[in-house]
């Protein structure tokens, strides 16, 4: 069975917005705390205290996400793992922000839950899109 056009368009869309979230990840992790500090100090301290394990989590939810986009763009079923994983690790990236940091205290609750919200929504949405295009035999 062939793709529909929808379904590349919407690949190729998932593809770039997981570059951009590899993109986040380098800026954040090589981003100058001391700099970050001068105009943002509440978020330099938080990005200061994120343990290893976080950093890792981090790096397996967008490395996960691009490798579930391009996984779909080859049409191959190892993409509904790959945005499972990608959303288990976006869930536990965010849910130790919110319990551990004092983010929604420094930011206040629009700010920092608003991306975080859109990232999660998106992560859903892969990992949804992706089993409903298998189920279809789109993907194999």
């Amino acid at each position: 069975m062939s793709a529909p056009r929808s379904f590349i368009l919407i690949a190729i869309a998932f593809l770039l917005w997981n570059l951009m979230g590899i993109a986040s990840f380098v800026m954040q992790y090589l981003m100058d705390l001391n700099a970050l500090a001068k105009t943002d100090p509440g978020g330099a301290q938080i990005f200061a205290a994120m343990p290893a394990w976080l950093w890792l989590d981090y790096g397996i939810a967008v490395l996960a996400g691009f490798g579930g986009a391009l996984f779909l763009l080859l049409r191959k079923q190892a993409a509904v793992q790959l945005f499972l994983l990608s959303l288990i690790a976006v869930v536990v990236q965010f849910g130790y922000v919110f319990a551990a940091t004092p983010i929604i205290a420094i930011k206040g609750v629009m700010v920092a839950t608003a991306f975080p919200i859109l990232i999660f929504v998106i992560a859903i949405v892969q990992w949804r899109y992706a089993s409903a295009q298998r189920a279809k035999g789109i993907i194999r």
